[in-house]
């Protein structure tokens, strides 16, 4: 969730998403589903006329939570 979370922050089509997660296709949409239902990331139509994926501002604040609980556990 952290790396869905990260990559779309400024908005990705699905495949880049795929690709940077390292995730098959149907494991993508499992997340993708899942986080959309609680608020987390968006599909939206940018400039170009794509469909991309962006973090909302709750998905943006569970991604630092995320990120301070990772950086907690390191120690």
């Amino acid at each position: 969730m952290i790396d869905i979370l990260g990559i779309s922050l400024k908005g990705v089509k699905v495949t880049r998403l795929m690709y940077k997660a390292n995730l098959s296709y149907s494991t993508l949409r499992k997340y993708l589903s899942a986080m959309s239902k609680q608020g987390l990331i968006v599909k939206v139509c940018n400039d170009g006329g794509s469909m991309v994926f962006c973090a909302t501002e709750k998905g943006r604040l569970v991604l630092d939570r995320l990120r301070e609980v990772e950086s907690v556990l390191r120690v």
